[in-house]
């Protein structure tokens, strides 16, 4: 099967996310007040759409893997390897509740906030984006150690 080209694969995505954000938006995903209600558990109307979701990608997910689904960026079989748990992560999930906690604003729902004209989530996106960069920086830079230590142990030891 050839896959698409990257202007329609791309137009694609870029429609899926548009509709994405339009449906968040109707769900009132886009509302720092019912995001608020919702993380302090009095208003849990978001916690019908965030089941809705998880249930639609549940039967998404199976039908993808009974039907043997094709990827729509290069027409190979789907695949769902299993995760292993990684500790180093539980930090980031910290930050990451706590943010969403203060502002409000989730990641998934900062674009469609700013598609609504709340400018404020476009400071939330910089913030968003700055983290991302500086996680993957230290990642990085932790790598680039463990390979210098490797290097080293291995001029230290050779086989």
């Amino acid at each position: 099967m050839n896959s698409p080209s990257p202007m329609i694969r791309n137009g694609s995505f870029l429609l899926f996310g548009v509709l994405f954000g339009f449906l968040l938006s109707r769900a009132g995903a886009t509302d720092p007040a019912l995001i608020s209600g919702l993380l302090l558990f009095q208003n849990l109307h978001l916690l019908w759409v965030i089941g809705t979701a998880v249930s639609v990608g549940a039967v998404l997910n199976l039908s993808a893997k009974f039907f043997h689904w094709r990827n729509l960026s290069n027409g190979q079989l789907m695949s769902f390897p299993h995760k292993p748990f990684v500790r180093a992560l539980i930090p980031g999930a910290l930050l990451f509740g706590t943010g969403w906690g203060l502002t409000g604003v989730c990641p998934g729902t900062a674009p469609a906030m700013l598609g609504e004209g709340q400018w404020f989530a476009g400071i939330i996106l910089v913030g968003i984006v700055l983290g991302t960069w500086l996680v993957g920086f230290l990642h990085h830079k932790q790598v680039q150690r463990m390979l210098k230590i490797t290097h080293h142990s291995s001029e230290i030891h050779p086989r």
